[in-house]
């Protein structure tokens, strides 16, 4: 059996793992998310002419001749002859550069990573044999590119191959050698011009060439797109200076090749320089990598399969990169590291890198530090950059253990194992923090120094590590098990098995021959320097400078507060909604809908400069993490004072003041301000009112002023609006903080001073956590918000408010406490904007700059948020100095105020913002379609709704296009028919539960009659929906749904798109196969980076039943980091849903913003079928308000740059490229189409169509229609019916069809992508002239036909393993007569989603619980991922080996069963034999595992069973129902979310009350007799099914055992009678009489 499963991985491997990754087609060109070229240079740049972007028939002869036109490529530069000239020049630059948003967008990746160590230390080639067949196993974690042979990258770290060498050079010194790997341009003359550089360089530092050497590789396995860049690929060997050994020899090869990277750059031209490129010189690793698949480099490579090949350990690593085109130098493993993941925080690190590296010094580098510098690069990767700084701290002395404990440090408070084991390593943490930010995300990081090999898991644990030891003391490691395929064969040569957990590291010392686990390696770097007693003398808290009090008076009279109020931008509705709302709650306010207001650059009323900036998510590439539920890893400290040198830590390295927030009150400001130890300076933050360019200027004086303060020692600034106590000037307006934040921060970073100095801002301006995020994010150490503060206590001590709360109808709140809630509510929403990116800590997310401009100009940019994405141009200086005159003048009325003026930016007011989604727009439209009146439609009605958008103020980009129309027109009868463009309209994914049932069910029904789509949402569907109306009377009416109004038979009302989203609520086989569509949620365009909620009120018993959880109990979807940690997750998930359906396409549905071109290139080849593009407006039953105003970009911005760069990659033909975000007519549909859509998405109108009135009040379940709300009596009301809505789309769809004919256009095919037909209105906006939109209508070129992509089948894996099941007619009989069969079949890793299609087929034919045979299957050796998803009843499994991530995803019945291989000699209770993530949304089943599971087990798990020995963090996270076990220790975070269901842990170790969140569940234990006699009856079926010698011994002392378990009570299960001993008599708990 395993020497045939070893076959079956070869010969798959021979064909790239073709279809079990994904079949894509021809691609070459350089995703970009610029421009192409000759368009307008307003924050854009021309495509280069580098071979990569050539678009010729015959690429290898077009690079030849691009080549050929430099006749002489030197002869246009500057060489550098004399290498003293050469480091004057690296002296003379030493201008701190900017990181760019734009480069690092360009490239998003993930991977699989590991490695195979001896700690003997013994060389051998059968190492490197290994690293080749484990890589070889991980290619479905990689991808190719579009002509599918292109690999994104892979290769290998080891050590240099010396015996193989020196059969080319037998008298090389081992001792005194460098080896570099270099790639070169595939270029006779460049060629040798490269090695001369290398030669010239080396020669000027002293060391001695002895040669080269030419690596052999076999060209025809390269991919065609990566042969077109395939460098030439030599060796050098260099000698070093007279006595240069070890780490001194490491560091003049270090010195070496940065010296050559520079002259390289100087001396080679531009385009080729690149090209030239040193993989690794050193004298004890070496690298072979390139843009190849796994199962290629060992081919390519020939030296790799040489028997002389020998190195004692190997890192190896395959890339997913979203972007397609090949690039070499970014392939890993890098120079120490090869990293699986994605670093959230990198524009903020390469800036805080770039603006230390003046500071940094240490002796061993003999006062040449310049020359190592500019250490990072914004166009390299976010792994090629973190390996740059871990690279300098190992050459400098760092420890490679300890330079990754400090650059990706440990969640380490709150932790009660580290605290119990290695609590040394606080002290270590809180050093460094002060003097480097971590690199945060999601990584797995193996690496090595050539002396020690190890591996580092970021902080949250979002990335899956497993290890192994054998006898003979060979350490692997790796992404997934059972990548040797030995699972069965060596079981008795493994003696442990374990996983790292967040934040862990393991390290096998090859020189000390020991294998190191997280607390040893944590401990021994931890004790190497007295950190304690350094951070005494370097280290204040605030307490130490101050008692930090609220003020209970205010300082202002009300008419002067009333005033700044104004002079600020605060309108009523910020004062009420949103800073009063958190004095009053603590928490930030919730409101529905989404954001149809214009754009601020396009309004015409005045906005603060904040609203022209939105916040950055994450998606698909990354995870948002989860504030509420995992908090712990979270962290708002800051410290204020300079920084210090990194590179020699001691006790005087710096003086700093540790701030536990960013948001000081008023009293802690003072004491800032005036400490002598920092040195504060505060500035004042004005300009002069009326004077043209006032604003500017005032900018670089004040820069010109703060460099000055900090020259001379001033480690804080203090930049301050606060105004005179004898009032404001009305000529002297502040400067907006924001723009005095950015452009101070960023001047300090090109002057080199920004790590000397911290930046506190005191500001009127500062009151929602936006503004407070913002600051933060471009510089701000911390904020003083002193306006928010009063209003808070104004608001108090108010009349109003005090007889609010005599009426009880406000909280007795005092006025310090309105205080502290309003603080508690910022700093929770600033956690929540960073979890939004995936960030963790407020340290990494500082300065990091993530967020991006709509509507500012160069000049600001440049200025104040230098390296930002401001694609469309926008606000001048001046045209914001003249909106800032505008708000200040407001605060010196003509009159005295007595309020604040409504603005109507989030509630429509009559006079106020203007509302896309306003009540004048719903009667019109419910005129037109006959809402109430039958469904008469009015041609004329339409009409009118029609001009009421033409007479409406500009309020999204679409509205500044127009379709150039210069062709001949046609006859519209020449126009393809209504039906055919309607069966491209699709609903929003609105859940029933967020939505009314007569809602959901209206619009599908309409839906399904024109032939579209409509979209279940998350909140699962009643099988009822899935049957054909036969029993309509002629009333409309139907028995099978009363409460619906103009039904007709052979009406249906199934969502032909079914969601799977974050929450799986619903989610089961029976849902999947009655699918045509899935699709997945990734973001949502209210609240991207955030999941979903649904308020207690609106669960009523039939949405609870639905969504398997309890009625009354509040449901909140966390963001997706549950089971799409990266790319390579979601193309997992892609492929479990294609192999439960394969009748029905995936989409994926992402939010605009920058970036998402290069994300969507990833899901094309990821195997999507569908790429669903959502704008930051759509609506939402109930999001905070910051996210629905403040989060995601434009939906033509998104879809825009998607089109352009799938087609730009050749993979346009993959994917169908679908839009939402405010689509409202025709018109609207016309324009999506020429950027780029081939169907169309409509939220909020088609419920306005269908009778809602625009109330917004969706989130408090009092909708005056029943259009969203659950209240029987509301639900009465609604007034809609099917063909309303059908209506509507008849309408659009016919003036679709008008202008196609009036464009000379018979189908949408003919317009799809045609961006060359836009052009930019002459359009007259209020503010600024400078609105540029080249963007949107650049052409990318031909992109096919769209109805061809929407007739394509769906996309397909290959051959399964579940495919070679069905095929034995045995098991198909047993599925279709419900009879009973035993089968036993091989697995390997490959085998993903294994069961998954056999459990659909079962539901297909008989449901989720209608299947009454049994089907026993024995698998043997290691399942892949997502082993057993969607398990159903009838399926009893048993796998013998081990696991990876996602067991039971989505089990919904049946048992699984997994244990160790037989003969195996470590002790299953303490080997991890599953991964991550298992029983994720589970609706059912059992799981038994015979050893323990990884983190977030059992998390979203509904009604599963299951019995485990042990488990990482986050067990039972938002469980809502079912019952989890585990015999074993388990990691912190205990039931974090979890509302239902119940928990039984064994506390051996007398320690897991501590690992408990306690915030919902209570402990106590085993009280009730039905409790014991559900434990003990799991356990006993536990034994059964795996034999567990835990489960026996257990059992075996049952009354002593029962007393050390402790059972997890949600609030909804404690009256139940496991928990409560008062419901039912009860037997004494230990003596339950139950079999053994």
């Amino acid at each position: 059996m395993e020497a045939h499963n070893l076959s079956r991985a070869s010969k798959k491997g021979a064909i790239c793992e073709r279809h079990r990754t994904q079949v894509l087609p021809p691609a070459l060109v350089l995703p970009t998310t610029r421009p192409v070229a000759g368009l307008s240079s307003r924050g854009h740049v021309k495509v280069p002419k580098s071979a990569a972007h050539l678009r010729s028939s015959s690429i290898a002869s077009a690079y030849h001749d691009l080549l050929v036109t430099a006749a002489d490529p030197l002869s246009a530069t500057n060489p550098v002859d004399d290498l003293e000239e050469l480091q004057t020049s690296i002296t003379a630059q030493r201008t701190s550069n900017v990181a760019d948003l734009e480069e690092i967008l360009k490239e998003r990746d993930a991977c699989g990573v590991g490695f195979i160590a001896s700690l003997k230390n013994v060389q051998s080639h059968k190492v490197v044999e290994q690293a080749l067949t484990a890589l070889g196993c991980m290619e479905h974690r990689g991808a190719c590119s579009a002509d599918n042979d292109s690999g994104d990258g892979a290769g290998l770290m080891t050590q240099i191959p010396w015996k193989l060498l020196k059969k080319d050079f037998p008298a090389l010194n081992e001792a005194t050698m460098g080896v570099g790997m270099i790639f070169m341009p595939n270029d006779d003359k460049l060629e040798a011009s490269s090695k001369a550089i290398f030669e010239k360089v080396a020669s000027k530092e002293g060391l001695t060439v002895v040669g080269w050497r030419k690596v052999p590789v076999k060209s025809e396995v390269v991919g065609r797109f990566a042969k077109v860049t395939q460098p030439r690929i030599w060796q050098v060997l260099v000698e070093g200076k007279p006595g240069q050994t070890g780490d001194d020899l490491e560091r003049e090869m270090f010195i070496l090749r940065k010296l050559v990277e520079k002259a390289k750059t100087a001396e080679l031209p531009s385009e080729f320089a690149p090209d030239f490129y040193i993989c690794t010189l050193s004298n004890r690793t070496m690298v072979y990598k390139g843009m190849l698949r796994s199962v290629v480099v060992g081919a390519f490579f020939e030296d790799l399969q040489n028997p002389d090949f020998e190195s004692s350990f190997a890192i190896y690593h395959r890339r997913f990169s979203t972007n397609t085109t090949p690039k070499w130098p970014l392939a890993q493993p890098m120079r120490v590291l090869g990293h699986n993941g994605e670093i959230n925080t990198l524009q903020g690190n390469l800036n805080w890198v770039a603006s230390r590296e003046h500071e940094l010094h240490h002796p061993v580098w003999a006062g040449r530090e310049e020359e190592l510098t500019p250490l990072c690069d914004a166009s390299a990767s976010d792994s090629a950059n973190l390996d740059r700084v871990a690279e300098l701290l190992v050459r400098t002395g760092f420890e490679a253990p300890e330079a990754l404990m400090l650059l990706v440090p440990e969640a380490y408070r709150n932790h009660p194992d580290l605290m119990k084991t290695y609590p040394e390593v606080v002290e270590f943490y809180e050093f460094f923090e002060g003097l480097q930010e971590g690199w945060d995300g999601p990584a797995l990081l193996v690496f090595s120094d050539g002396r020690k090999v190890g591996a580092r898991l970021d902080r949250n644990g979002l990335r899956p590590a497993r290890f192994w030891r054998t006898k003979d003391d060979m350490i692997y490691i790796a992404s997934e098990v059972g990548v040797l395929g030995d699972v069965l064969t060596n079981a008795e040569n493994i003696v442990a098995k374990g996983r790292l957990g967040p934040g862990q590291m393991v390290v096998a010392d090859l020189e000390g021959g020991q294998f190191l686990e997280n607390a040893d390696v944590s401990r021994a770097i931890a004790t190497k320097h007295p950190y304690k007693e350094w951070i005494k003398g370097q280290i204040r808290g605030m307490k130490d400078l101050c008692e930090s009090t609220y003020l209970d008076t205010p300082t202002l009279d009300p008419a002067m507060m009333l005033r700044l109020q104004a002079a600020s931008g605060m309108g009523a509705e910020e004062a009420q909604m949103v800073v009063e709302s958190m004095a009053q709650t603590g928490v930030e306010p919730t409101y529905c809908m989404g954001d149809d207001i214009p754009l601020a650059v396009l309004s015409d009323k005045s906005h603060v400069l904040y609203n022209y900036f939105k916040q950055r998510f994450a998606q698909v590439t990354n995870p948002p993490i989860d504030p509420l539920r995992e908090g712990l890893v979270m962290s708002m400290e800051m410290r204020l004072g300079g920084r210090g040198n990194l590179l020699q830590p001691g006790p005087d390295t710096y003086q700093q003041v540790l701030l536990k927030s960013p948001i000081l009150l008023e009293s802690e400001l003072t004491a800032i301000q005036g400490d002598k130890t920092l040195g504060s300076k505060t500035f004042k933050i004005q300009f002069e009112a009326g004077k043209l360019g006032s604003l500017e200027a005032s900018l670089k004086h004040l820069c010109t002023d703060v460099e000055a303060a900090v020259r001379k020692g001033a480690q804080c600034v203090v930049l301050s609006d606060r105004q005179e106590t004898s009032g404001p000037n009305e000529n002297k307006p502040p400067i907006p903080a924001l723009l005095a934040v950015g452009a101070v921060h960023h001047h300090l970073i090109k002057t080199g001073l920004r790590s000397d100095t911290s930046i506190v801002v005191d500001t009127l301006s500062c009151y929602s956590t936006h503004h407070a995020a913002m600051l933060i994010g471009y510089g701000a150490h911390a904020i003083c918000p002193h306006l928010a503060y009063e209003t808070c206590r104004q608001w108090r001590l108010s009349a109003r408010t005090t007889s609010l709360i005599k009426s009880g109808k406000v909280p007795d709140v005092s006025v310090k406490d309105a205080q502290k809630n309003y603080k508690k509510s910022v700093e929770k929403g600033i956690l929540k904007i960073l979890s939004k990116m995936g960030i963790s800590l407020l340290q990494c997310y500082h300065g990091a700059q993530i967020f991006e401009a709509y509507g500012l100009g160069r000049d600001v940019v440049e200025l104040c948020f230098k390296g930002s994405v401001s694609r469309i141009g926008g606000m001048s200086l001046q045209d914001l100095q003249r909106e800032a005159e505008s708000l200040w003048v407001r605060g010196f009325p003509e009159k005295a105020m007595t309020k604040l003026e409504d603005f109507g930016f989030i509630q429509s007011k009559a006079k106020g913002e203007f509302h896309s989604n306003n009540q004048t727009m719903a009667k019109l439209l419910h005129k037109a379609v006959g809402l109430g009146d039958g469904s008469k439609a009015s041609t004329e009605a339409y009409k009118a709704y029609q001009q009421h958008f033409v007479e409406s103020p500009v309020a999204v980009l679409r509205d500044c296009l127009e379709l150039n129309i210069e062709g001949q027109s046609i006859p519209l009868d020449q126009v393809e028919p209504a039906s055919n463009i309607m069966e491209r309209f699709c609903t929003g994914g609105m859940s029933l539960g967020a939505i009314s049932r007569e809602t959901h069910e209206t619009i599908a029904i309409a839906m399904n009659r024109i032939g579209g789509k409509s979209n279940s949402g998350e909140g699962g569907e009643d099988p009822i929906r899935w049957l054909r109306l036969k029993d309509v009377d002629g009333e409309g009416k139907s028995d099978t749904m009363p409460y619906l109004k103009g039904l007709e038979n052979g009406d249906i009302a199934t969502s032909r798109i079914k969601q799977v989203a974050s929450g799986r609520f619903g989610v089961t086989p029976e849902y999947l196969v009655n699918a045509d569509q899935l699709e997945i949620k990734v973001a949502q365009g209210a609240k991207p980076g955030e999941g979903g909620q649904l308020p207690g009120s609106k669960v009523s018993p039939y949405i609870a039943q639905l969504r398997r959880s309890k009625p009354g109990v509040p449901l909140i979807s966390p963001p997706p980091h549950h089971d799409i940690y990266s790319i390579e997750d979601l193309s997992q998930l892609i492929y479990d849903l294609h192999q439960v359906n394969d009748k029905a396409k995936v989409s994926v549905k992402l939010v605009a913003e920058a970036g998402i071109g290069v994300v969507a290139s990833g899901v094309a080849k990821a195997n999507a079928d569908i790429i669903q593009v959502s704008g930051h407006d759509g609506g939402t039953g109930a999001s905070p308000i910051s996210s629905i105003k403040h989060a995601g970009g434009p939906m033509e911005m998104g879809l825009a740059e998607v089109h352009q760069t799938l087609v730009r990659n050749e993979l346009r033909d993959r994917v169908v490229v679908r839009v939402d975000g405010g689509v409202r007519s025709g018109r609207d549909i016309l324009i999506s189409a020429a950027l780029g859509a081939d169907e169309y998405g409509f939220g909020t109108v088609a419920m306005i169509a269908t009778g809602c009135i625009m109330a917004r009040v969706c989130h408090t379940n009092n909708c005056p229609v029943g259009v969203a709300s659950q209240r029987e009596e509301l639900r009465a009301r609604f007034p809609g019916a099917p063909a309303d809505l059908v209506n509507y789309f008849h309408f659009v769809a016919e003036e679709v069809r008008q202008g196609l004919a009036q464009l000379g256009f018979r189908s949408l095919d003919e317009l799809i992508g045609r961006a060359d037909l836009l052009r930019q209105r002459n359009v007259q906006l209020a503010k600024t002239s400078g609105l540029d939109l080249s963007f949107l209508t650049s052409f990318a070129g031909p992109s096919g036909k769209s109805s061809e992509r929407i007739r394509q089948p769906v996309h397909t894996d290959g051959e399964l393993l579940d495919d070679r099941i069905l095929a034995d007619a045995e098991v198909m009989d047993a599925i279709k007569t419900q009879g009973n069969i035993t089968k036993t079949y091989g697995i390997i890793n490959t085998d993903r989603a294994a069961l998954g299609r056999v459990s659909g087929n079962i539901a297909r034919l008989h449901g989720d619980k209608g299947y009454a045979g049994s089907i026993k299957l024995t698998l043997q050796g290691s399942g892949g991922q997502s082993f057993g998803c969607f398990c159903i009843q009838g399926l009893d499994v048993k796998l013998v080996g081990e696991a990876n991530d996602y067991v039971g995803k989505g089990m919904n019945g049946g048992d699984i069963a997994i244990v160790p291989p037989p003969g195996s000699s470590f002790k299953a209770e303490s080997a991890s034999i599953v991964g991550n993530t298992c029983l994720y949304g589970a609706t059912g089943g059992r799981l038994f595992v015979n050893g323990r599971a990884g983190e977030r087990f059992a998390v979203r798990n509904s009604l599963a069973e299951a019995v485990v020995e042990g488990t990482g963090d986050h067990c039972c996270e938002y469980m809502t129902g079912g019952c989890v076990v585990s015999l074993g220790p388990v990691g912190r975070n205990v039931a974090a979310g979890m509302t239902g269901g119940l928990g039984y842990f064994f506390d051996a170790e007398g320690d897991f009350t501590d690992k408990v969140n306690t915030e919902i569940v209570a402990l106590q234990r085993v009280k009730t007799a039905a409790g014991a006699a559900q434990l003990r009856g799991l356990i006993e079926t536990h034994v059964e099914k795996t034999g567990s010698e835990k489960g026996k011994a257990i059992l075996a002392s049952w009354e002593k055992s029962l007393e050390q378990f402790w059972q997890i009570v949600p609030p909804a299960e404690k009256n139940t009678p496991e928990v409560n001993p008062d419901l039912v008599p009860q037997e004494p708990v230990g003596k339950v009489a139950l079999k053994v």
